[in-house]
């Protein structure tokens, strides 16, 4: 059986945790449907909601990219209803499709150029059903889309100094271009000899390829223990022992699904704690093209002692040998250790 550590290595690694069934999922849809009307609450949506893409759920994927000039790739709008207007290549998965791949399409679609992604920046999400994958990497080829090649896609793409200088279609895409520009200028700058000053990017980590049947949230949550100032982190001992893993609910926002999972565990007086960013994420549609769920790996940090901290789930601590500690403070220990997962609204 994997233990919890090689567990941590693996979403460290970027590597998947295997499908999630009843067995590993603390709080399904339906637990929270029983809670909710426990407490005279209409339950919003279905116990048996299945993410499908274009159906149930929304999937969307942007491209952050930078050429060698620290200019940025956007496209002009081809839209009826916002034609003319400039943004980000950027558009909806389609069925059967890895994160990646819809990055690259969309990339060609849209630019005429070829692509290569490295790496997520950010994932966002709108409610529990909608989501935007944030990626950049570098060109390999391909030519720049010109008004003559102009389509249903985009009317042309241009590299730009800033962004401002073109009328916006939206400006919800500002704060993931500032993400960008900065993960490539520190990028371009983290050879140099001053590079014990750069700040701690994480790693490259792209979506692994692991259908799931539901969207889940599984939590790396941690503590200090102040008695050996050693680090924990909790582990479920519902069934087996495994991280804590919520099913997301596609009504709520992320912040309200991962809000009463921590009631769940800790009771109505929560402990401070801090969602610090997502250490990898796990998507692929499935193959008998069922469902299109993912899993959202997210690390979490909490400020008071273990010793002040009561749990009344079926959860424990466990103390993490030095390594992974010492790998866990770094990424705690930077702005940029880990991907953003912003709630956007």
């Amino acid at each position: 059986m994997t233990s919890i550590e090689e567990k941590v290595r693996c979403i460290l690694n970027g590597k998947d945790l295997g499908d999630i069934t009843s067995e590993f999922c603390d709080f399904s849809l339906k637990e929270q449907n029983a809670t909710a009307e426990a407490q005279g609450v209409q339950p919003s949506s279905t116990s048996d909601f299945v993410p499908k893409v274009g159906k149930t759920i929304n999937y969307i994927v942007a491209c952050v990219m930078f050429n060698e000039h620290d200019e940025l790739l956007m496209i002009e709008e081809a839209k009826p209803s916002c034609a003319g207007k400039w943004y980000l290549p950027a558009g909806r998965m389609e069925q059967g499709e890895s994160i990646t791949e819809a990055a690259v399409r969309e990339m060609f679609e849209e630019t005429g150029l070829n692509a290569e992604m490295t790496t997520l920046l950010a994932v966002e999400s709108a409610g529990g059903s909608w989501f935007r994958f944030v990626l950049t990497g570098r060109i390999t080829g391909g030519r720049l889309k010109t008004p003559a090649d102009a389509d249903a896609e985009s009317i042309q793409a241009l590299w730009l100094r800033d962004p401002n200088e073109v009328p916006l279609r939206a400006n919800d895409i500002l704060n993931i271009i500032s993400i960008g520009r900065k993960y490539h200028q520190d990028q371009k700058t983290k050879n140099q000899a001053d590079i014990a000053r750069q700040p701690v990017w994480h790693n490259n980590v792209l979506p692994t390829r692991q259908p799931h049947r539901r969207n889940y949230l599984r939590v790396l949550a941690v503590v200090r223990k102040r008695a050996t100032n050693s680090m924990n982190i909790l582990i479920s001992e519902k069934n087996s022992h495994h991280f804590p893993t919520v099913e997301i609910h596609p009504n709520r926002s992320l912040h309200s699904t991962l809000r009463k999972f921590m009631i769940e565990i800790f009771g109505a007086e929560l402990p401070q704690h801090r969602p610090h960013g997502l250490l990898s994420l796990e998507h692929a549609a499935s193959s008998d093209d069922v469902t299109d769920g993912l899993c959202l790996n997210l690390l979490v940090a909490f400020r008071p002692a273990l010793e002040e901290i009561s749990l009344i789930g079926k959860c424990i601590w466990q103390e993490l040998s030095q390594p992974l500690e010492e790998a866990l403070a770094r990424i705690l220990g930077s702005k940029h250790g880990s991907i953003p997962l912003n709630v956007v609204r």
